[in-house]
């Protein structure tokens, strides 16, 4: 039997890896000035590059969840063509989307119980889970349940390591005091961050200044990559390319085999970091 894979635009899931793959994407909405706005990567109502200029000049932002109707719109003519249903989601410690899809799973269920529906929550988020993705869509020789199995096995090995230019973002997401982002700005003090094993975005340590944060995830790459799963790399950015490639240049010199793609960090993962943000995501041995 056939299966589709679906995610969200919060995997930052590059256009061209989802075509190659079939992997369909489902889109997320946001609000600015009032009006609401769709992006799905490669193909947003809004210019990646506007969105992260209209958060500079302070332009506030809202996010939203996919809903359990727009699951069931996607899904269902699907099924009812006899295919069944792989969705790999947000992590539900940042969002309520897989909520959404396993409410919409458990009504779909009911109509098409000849159907399998498995819907997992990656405890990922932005390019690393674009990257379980990838590497899950890949391997669509395997039956839907075994494929299943695999990224619930495998999804605490995609390594996720963060870090931000200007704290003021995650202050307005009430990630962090005012006072800590004021005194953190005056020291030029760098978070860097990961995503623990349940999902959340944890701060594991503050460096002083970008360049050093920049580095600092590459060297907690390296302590932990697993050099023999690890093909491909993706490096994500909040419209800061240049501090993107210098990290890619990194791991370019220390592996040369991998291949490395960089993309953007799109608006629902965006607007709560903020613009100037990089990650770097791998397969490894721990979070």
């Amino acid at each position: 039997m056939s299966y589709r894979i679906f995610t969200e635009a919060t995997s930052d899931l590059p256009a061209k890896f989802a075509e190659q793959l079939n992997v369909t994407v489902l889109p997320m909405g946001f609000t600015m000035e009032g009006k609401e706005y769709f992006y799905i990567p490669g193909r947003s109502d809004m210019p990646i590059e506007t969105f992260f200029e209209k958060m500079r000049a302070g332009v506030p932002v809202t996010t939203a969840q996919v809903n359990a109707y727009t699951f069931i719109e996607a899904f269902e003519p699907l099924l009812k063509n006899g295919e069944d249903i792989l969705y790999i989601g947000l992590s539900s410690k940042l969002s309520g989307s897989v909520q959404s899809g396993s409410s919409a799973a458990e009504e779909l269920r009911v109509k098409y119980p000849e159907r399998k529906i498995f819907v997992i929550d990656s405890c990922c988020a932005s390019l690393g889970e674009g990257l379980l993705v990838y590497y899950a869509a890949r391997k669509q020789d395997m039956a839907v349940e075994d494929l299943a199995k695999w990224v619930e096995d495998n999804k605490l090995r995609f390594i996720h390591w963060f870090t931000v230019e200007d704290l003021v973002y995650l202050k307005r997401g009430g990630r962090i005091s005012g006072a800590t982002a004021a005194i953190a700005t005056i020291l030029n003090i760098k978070p860097v961050m990961h995503v623990d094993n349940e999902g959340y975005l944890v701060a594991v340590e503050k460096v002083q200044g970008r360049k050093k944060s920049l580095r600092s995830l590459f060297d907690r790459m390296v302590k932990t990559v697993d050099t023999k799963e690890t093909d491909t790399v993706f490096i994500g950015h909040c419209d800061s390319k240049a501090d993107a490639e210098y990290v890619a240049s990194l791991v370019h010199e220390a592996y040369p085999d991998m291949m490395v793609h960089i993309g953007d960090i799109g608006t629902s993962v965006g607007a709560h970091s903020g613009p100037g943000t990089i990650a770097l995501f791998f397969i490894g041995s721990e979070r």
